[in-house]
């Protein structure tokens, strides 16, 4: 029994899974229901009521679902956290666990790229776009591009690690650009005749060394 496409389903004898988007991500949580149709035009009615709070900011995920998993993710002081304020702690941790020259290595990215250019974004806010589009501007090289990425894809792991973010945004996605062919080089050797020129101009060991 269900109410196809209304995002609300009979999952048990005694409970009614709606399903509804919040902040970018597809939630399914349980009421505790029996799945009669009056009940399920009950949670129809609750659905919506979900979404106008969304739709109007008003909406608590830990008040209206205070048992579920993923009430953390969207607690308000997790929801606040800015890339700065989440790439400053994940570089302190970092410190303990890694070597000095890969810290320092770290710590360069973090604070002279990645802060400046993304820090004031949301972390949970923060979309692959976005970053791309930053890194479209840059004017490096490619490993340099892969020196960043690698070090703030590292960073989003532990993220979602940390229920901080749904997934990585940079998971299984590298951006880089083609690069200009390298300029011809300035050698210009000598032809076959102007070696035999120069050859013929030395005597003894001068013309041995040549």
């Amino acid at each position: 029994m269900g109410r196809g496409g209304r995002g609300v389903r009979a999952v048990s004898d005694s409970s009614i899974e709606i399903t509804f988007m919040y902040r970018g991500v597809r939630c399914r949580e349980r009421i505790t229901l029996k799945p009669t149709g009056t009940n399920l035009k009950k949670a129809e009615r609750h659905k919506a009521a979900i979404e106008h709070a969304i739709s109007i900011g008003t909406f608590d995920y830990s008040v209206t679902f205070p048992g579920s998993a993923r009430a953390a993710k969207f607690a308000p002081e997790a929801s606040r956290e800015t890339v700065n304020g989440f790439l400053t702690r994940w570089l302190e941790a970092k410190r303990k666990h890694i070597a000095s020259s890969a810290f320092e290595g770290y710590r360069k990215l973090v604070e002279l790229r990645l802060v400046p250019a993304l820090g004031d974004h949301m972390l949970v806010d923060l979309k692959r776009k976005t970053v791309r589009d930053w890194l479209d501007k840059l004017e490096v090289g490619n490993k340099t591009l892969t020196n960043i990425q690698s070090c703030l894809r590292s960073a989003l792991n532990d993220a979602c690690e940390e229920e901080l973010i749904e997934s990585n945004p940079l998971a299984g996605w590298t951006y880089s650009r083609k690069e200009a062919p390298a300029k011809d080089d300035d050698v210009d050797p000598f032809s076959p005749e102007e070696q035999q020129a120069i050859l013929a101009a030395l005597t003894g060991q001068a013309r041995n060394l040549v």
